[in-house]
């Protein structure tokens, strides 16, 4: 019985949005192998994942404070907002000492986090807008992570960083094909042109995201329209997500 209540509880806390753990962790990652692995990335990767499960718990507040006509349903997103927003400035604080920088990337990402709150105020959290604009602050976290490593951020980490912002942008306007804009061709057509166009920026960054980045193509035209299960589309996305991240790195170890 307790161990029910507690995976319930569990639940409650931790962010239901499964598909953007791989945009948090895989910009991170990068920027960490780029820049080479210290011992502040254990601090910073702890900090950024609190701050999205904080942001994350502070919009579902925002939304059904406005929305919901049971005023509990708000009240359950305080305690996980206070408890990671606590454990979140534990990690943060000694950071932004060590490296005051960090307080000026944070106030760069400040505004794309307030976009994302207007659109939970509004019940616009799956707006293709909003998704896009998510996408941003986690892909420069690519640029915090490599610089934090390295003391500076090179053409390289810069490449890497606008890699990750053409693959995940893709990844917006892929799943909503897969899922909520299953039938609508419209959405097909802009994401198949996209992935098309993000090819050849890919290239022309480093020859080394051709392989990627056509593969991602090939799933954007291919995959709509089958019948594939959410689990299969996310760990899909899950797999490309790997990919892109290994070919960063054979293009930061091997440049052509």
């Amino acid at each position: 019985m307790s161990t029910s209540r507690g995976r319930r509880a569990l639940r409650r806390w931790i962010p239901n949005q499964h598909g953007a753990w791989a945009m948090l962790l895989v910009p991170f990652l990068a920027g960490a192998l780029l820049g080479g692995v210290v011992g502040r990335h254990a601090l910073l990767l702890p900090a950024w994942l609190l701050a999205y499960c904080t942001a994350f718990h502070g919009q579902q507040y925002v939304r059904l404070r406005r929305l919901s006509r049971n005023p509990r349903a708000p009240r359950r997103h305080l305690a996980p907002l206070a408890g990671f927003g606590a454990a979140f400035v534990l990690c943060a604080v000694p950071l932004a000492v060590a490296h005051p920088w960090l307080l000026l990337a944070a106030l760069c990402a400040a505004p794309f986090f307030a976009v994302n709150i207007v659109y939970a105020y509004r019940n616009e959290e799956r707006a293709t807008v909003n998704g896009i604009v998510a996408v941003v602050p986690a892909c420069g976290m690519l640029l915090v992570s490599d610089r934090l490593g390295s003391g500076t951020v090179d053409s390289g980490a810069w490449t890497a960083a606008v890699a990750c912002l053409l693959y995940f942008t893709g990844t917006v306007l892929y799943v909503k094909t897969m899922i909520r804009e299953r039938g609508s061709e419209a959405f097909r057509v802009a994401s198949a042109i996209y992935h098309g166009l993000a090819v050849v920026a890919a290239v022309s960054l480093d020859p080394w995201l051709a392989v990627p980045f056509v593969v991602f193509l090939l799933r954007a035209v291919a995959m709509p329209g089958r019948d594939v299960r959410v689990a299969v589309v996310g760990a899909v996305e899950v797999l490309c997500s790997v990919l892109l991240l290994a070919f960063i790195v054979c293009g930061h170890l091997f440049p052509c």
